[in-house]
């Protein structure tokens, strides 16, 4: 559940002002990293790949939280009162829950997918492309219906908080006093959210890691050179998407242990500590920054991902008036057009150096 607004008391006003002004930036800087990262995979052709289109629909998973329940979250911690009515408690918890669902389990797809790719590279399709939308829109289905009845119990209850003679009534997906409930529930968005996932995800890259080894060390001379091209290019993003799950795993862990702590000790109360409230603060900004580091990993991952990112900054930058009439002035207009060329056959020969199953995102 969230807790949140005001306190009389000045020394707790710092932790909620870092919450806004950590909200702030997680939005600004998903959103600019994201809509460029969307914005880049339908308008080049060449980055149309099975791994990028896992990425893309996490993309939009990240997008969806970013522009509903974090603006949310941030609220809590600016006013007393639940603004959004049940209505809004019960969508946003179906949203939150849907883009959790969306990025665990694509995460875990795309896992398979590079275990397909590497272990088993000649069951490789002509229409992986299709079949992966399918997966996706599976993907998105599933975590919908494991968000439904999220959305359906949860609701405006009244709590009694701890070491106040006050009440508060705000969005949560169980009364307090059903104790047992608030314990099954942590434990289940805990298993199903985040261990079984990431069990899943460990044995593929055992395997995988298993087969890079065995292919390398019992690999014939006269094919190591082309065969060690095509390792080193499946190994590039099998490391960025363990690179993904990583991050995932490490957001979200501290707000997992902190709920499963809440719901096995406070069954009649909301402890309204500082420690509580700070902990609580970095647990769900950490939580909600994985929607904004992907396309920033990305970045640093992928050479060709970099290329065109950057191209977009620049192409936002000339439609400023100011970088337009600087650039009038100070580039002749066929020099301009020299180095917009080179930097696109640049681009186009990267993304194009390896076959279609294998490029890299």
């Amino acid at each position: 559940f969230r807790v949140g607004g005001r306190n009389p008391n000045h020394l707790l006003l710092l932790p909620h002002n870092s919450a806004v002004i950590s909200y702030a930036t997680i939005i600004s800087m998903g959103l600019l990293g994201n809509v460029i990262l969307v914005k880049v995979f339908f308008k080049i052709k060449s980055m149309q790949t099975v791994p990028n289109i896992f990425i893309t629909s996490l993309a939009f998973g990240d997008l969806l939280l970013l522009l509903t329940c974090v603006p949310v979250d941030a609220a809590c911690y600016i006013v007393d009162t639940w603004l959004f009515g049940r209505i809004g408690c019960k969508l946003l918890s179906f949203i939150q829950r849907t883009s959790v669902g969306v990025s665990v389990f694509t995460l875990t797809v795309l896992s398979a997918d590079r275990y397909k790719a590497i272990v088993k590279p000649l069951e490789l399709h002509s229409d992986a492309i299709v079949k992966t939308c399918c997966k996706v829109a599976c993907i998105w289905i599933v975590s919908m219906l494991f968000a439904t009845p999220e959305a359906i119990s949860s609701d405006l209850y009244t709590f009694h908080l701890l070491e106040k003679n006050t009440t508060l009534e705000t969005c949560a997906p169980y009364p307090v006093s059903e104790r047992v409930l608030q314990e099954a529930h942590s434990l289940v968005c805990f298993l199903i959210f985040y261990i079984l996932p990431l069990a899943i995800i460990s044995i593929y890259y055992f395997l995988i890691a298993k087969t890079l080894y065995k292919s390398t060390s019992s690999m014939p001379a006269e094919e190591q050179a082309h065969a060690r091209k095509q390792i080193e290019s499946r190994k590039r993003v099998a490391k960025t998407v363990l690179v993904l799950v990583g991050l995932f795993a490490f957001c979200w862990l501290p707000n997992h242990i902190l709920y499963l702590y809440r719901s096995f000790t406070y069954h009649t109360s909301i402890n309204t500590s500082a420690f509580h409230l700070v902990a609580t603060i970095f647990s769900r900004a950490l939580a909600f920054s994985n929607s904004c580091v992907n396309p920033f990993a990305l970045y640093w991952l992928s050479k060709s991902f970099r290329q065109h990112f950057k191209k977009e900054i620049s192409c936002c930058k000339a439609k400023m008036p100011i970088r337009r009439a600087s650039l009038t002035q100070t580039q002749p207009p066929s020099r301009a057009m020299s180095v917009t060329g080179s930097e696109i056959s640049v681009t186009l020969l990267t993304d194009y150096s390896i076959t279609k199953e294998e490029e890299s995102v």
